[in-house]
């Protein structure tokens, strides 16, 4: 009963309470900081987060935030596919997905903690919403060793706060995610360029299209 009793409502009970407080320290970054990486993460509103960043991230990783319940299926059978032909491996998950696996979750892979994921995708979707959703991600994720969230990757990489963020800083900053250890926005190369100008088109489009509705109204 026990068992029962914390393994169910305990998480929800852990998700309703970060609806509202700042989740604190990741698996990733104890991880990280005994990888001699250090720490530098300094919390932001999401209304202290330029839009450009919100709209250059949804453009670099999921597109159809604002549509799906926190699974994109059509994304996510790509990604099957590809990697069944042998190609690069590829990744189909959401913000959604990777909000849940960044603050609840330990790095790896494993078929417990993708049940995990999916468990917490739901709850943070049910318990939080979009825009707590997209303001928890732009806080936590990991851009650059030891530096955590959206503030931290501006002041580092620009000098500037995340509300200050140009449109072209926003987009590489977007441009990093996937490999934020092996990428700079600072000091791009050719690929992050590349990468970057993709992504302040895309973005352009999602703030045409209103695709970034759901966090920034």
């Amino acid at each position: 009963m026990l068992v029962l009793v914390f393994g169910l409502v305990g998480p929800v009970l852990v998700t309703a309470i970060y609806r509202f407080v700042p989740p604190p320290i990741t698996w990733l970054m104890v991880q990280r900081v005994f990888e001699g990486k250090g720490f530098d993460r300094r919390w932001r509103s999401i209304d202290d987060i330029s839009p450009r960043l919100v709209r250059a991230v949804i453009a670099a990783e999921d597109a159809k935030f604002c549509e799906h319940n926190g699974f994109d299926l059509d994304a996510m059978e790509k990604a099957f596919e590809s990697n069944a032909k042998g190609k690069k491996l590829r990744g189909g998950s959401t913000i959604s997905q990777q909000t849940a696996k960044n603050v609840f979750l330990w790095p790896g892979r494993s078929y417990v903690r993708k049940g995990l994921e999916a468990y917490f995708t739901v709850l943070i979707e049910v318990i939080w919403g979009k825009p707590r959703i997209m303001e928890v991600y732009l806080n936590s994720i990991e851009w650059g060793p030891g530096i955590y969230g959206a503030e931290a990757a501006a002041q580092t990489n620009f000098g500037v706060s995340a509300a200050q963020l140009s449109p072209a800083q926003a987009a590489r900053l977007a441009a990093i995610l996937p490999s934020p250890l092996k990428w700079q926005a600072a000091q791009p190369g050719p690929y992050v360029k590349r990468r970057s100008g993709k992504i302040t088109r895309a973005a352009g489009t999602i703030n045409r299209e209103g695709m970034a509705s759901c966090v920034l109204g």
